[in-house]
């Protein structure tokens, strides 16, 4: 009976195939895209290349990668002109220093210059020159960075290799770390203790900063300077200056293939390390204001206001950018006319919005006028700035801040060069490189109602830090 049943199962089975004729053929296996055939290259090296994700912006196109030791590549190609900006950026800045070692962020930027040992001193310097590229670096207070412009995609991999050396072999011997101590020393004497501007902003931040490391110079402290030990930097060196720690951006004339195929050979081989975690600080609320006065050689009193004020990822940090457009930027500015073309307080003067990971302050500058004082200024200001809290900007200061700021944003995504740089800075800064390119969104978003929320929160007078320079008698 079971067998009868099979067979008959069977026939309507073949009854069935015959209606509905033959099976289709078996679907072709997809093409490889040229990316995939180099990723899958990679691998059989064993050295893998995570293609992480690609964001479009307009006509450009970002592919982010990650090497299998860590190592974040951002790759954005232009080949409207035959040069490229190479970038290093380093997740390590002053905030990461410990108490009694500051300044070993800005040293260890001099140090990298300083050879390898493949390289000796000066050899790097002179191979890139030859090139006809641009070389610089800097620190500041989230990251330290390094970058290269350069013209002609030909020589990509030369600095390649340069920066990958000098990332794993940079040389620490003690006559260079004397060099450069002195170097900085002499840097912290023109630039803080002999520059008025410098000094007070250094006693600015120190006091507005009871607890974050944000209050710690970025030069360092004079008697840290000094003590620096050789071993100090190496440890320096070994904790942060790691593959797993960088972010490398390529910005310019430059194909993916060869460029990843030169980092994964020259930087393959760099091992990882483990980065500490870095220590969540919050700042306390500043309850009252704080004061400080400096006498120095100045022509005219000198005033400095510093304010708490919102990190670069916080929702309401462009309603601060638009703010500060509207009352210190232009020859219509509020501040300007109540301070210089009205009110004739004052010679000059700036504001500076911050643009960290955390919280940071922004910091305003008075320069006096011959017979009118610091005080007179800083009435001047807490009375502009209560006007703002309690009213907000009129629709015309809102609209022309606004597109003003806008206009900035799109001017800087034209070059290599300053590509690069947004692309290294959100990415070590916050961890998303995209911010770059909805920096002009963010800002069309932005409505009165926030700018006066952001005044309101930021321009306290009783947060206020105020630092003041007077003249030394003659």
């Amino acid at each position: 009976m079971k067998i009868v049943c099979l067979r008959a199962l069977g026939a309507l089975a073949l009854v069935a195939l015959a209606a509905c004729g033959p099976p289709p053929p078996p679907t072709p296996p997809q093409a490889q895209t040229p990316r995939e055939r180099m990723l899958e290259r990679f691998e059989a090296q064993g050295r893998p290349v995570q293609h992480v994700t690609d964001y479009t912006f307009g006509e450009m196109t970002v592919s982010q990668y990650r090497l299998h030791n860590g190592l974040t590549v951002l790759h954005l190609p232009d080949h409207r002109a035959p040069l490229f900006s190479y970038q290093t950026w380093m997740r390590v800045g002053s905030r990461h220093e410990k108490a009694g070692k500051t300044g070993i962020a800005h040293l260890f930027e001099h140090l990298m210059f300083k050879g390898t040992d493949k390289r000796p001193e000066g050899v790097f310097d002179r191979t890139l020159e030859g090139l006809g590229a641009r070389v610089n670096a800097a620190t500041w207070l989230d990251w330290t960075f390094y970058y290269e412009d350069v013209p002609g995609p030909e020589h990509l991999a030369t600095v390649i290799e340069l920066e990958a050396d000098r990332l794993a072999n940079m040389r620490l011997v003690s006559d260079q770390l004397e060099s450069e101590r002195k170097v900085v020393i002499n840097e912290r004497k023109e630039r803080v203790d002999n520059d008025p501007n410098g000094k007070l902003s250094e006693v600015l931040w120190s006091t507005a900063f009871q607890a974050h490391p944000y209050g710690q110079p970025t030069i360092g402290w004079m008697p840290d300077i000094e003590g620096l030990s050789l071993e100090d930097c190496k440890a320096f060196h070994r904790t942060w200056y790691a593959p797993n720690n960088a972010v490398v951006v390529v910005v310019g004339d430059v194909a993916a293939e060869p460029l990843l195929t030169a980092m994964v050979e020259h930087y393959g081989a760099l091992e990882p390390a483990e980065i500490p975690a870095t220590a969540a600080v919050t700042e306390p609320t500043q309850a009252e204001p704080r004061r400080e006065e400096l006498t120095l050689p100045l022509s005219g009193e000198r005033l400095m206001l510093g304010f708490h004020a919102p990190g670069a990822g916080d929702d309401l940090h462009p309603a601060l950018e638009v703010l500060n457009e509207a009352l210190f930027e232009g020859d219509s500015a509020r501040l300007r006319r109540a301070l210089v073309t009205d009110g004739e307080l004052a010679s000059g003067f700036y504001a500076f919005v911050p643009a960290f990971a955390e919280p940071g302050l922004y910091e305003v500058s008075v320069d006096l006028r011959d017979g009118h004082t610091a005080e007179e200024a800083e009435a001047v200001l807490l009375a502009e700035f209560a006007q703002v809290v309690e009213h907000g900007l009129s629709e015309r200061e809102f609209e022309t801040a606004r597109n003003k700021l806008e206009t900035r944003f799109y001017q800087q995504l034209q070059t290599a060069s300053r590509r690069a740089h947004g692309l290294g800075y959100w990415e070590a800064t916050l961890g998303d490189f995209s911010q770059l390119f909805s920096g002009g969104e963010r800002l069309r978003q932005v409505t009165p109602a926030q700018v006066q929320q952001v005044a309101r929160q930021v321009l306290r007078p009783q947060g206020r830090t105020v630092v003041i320079g007077r003249p030394a008698q003659p």
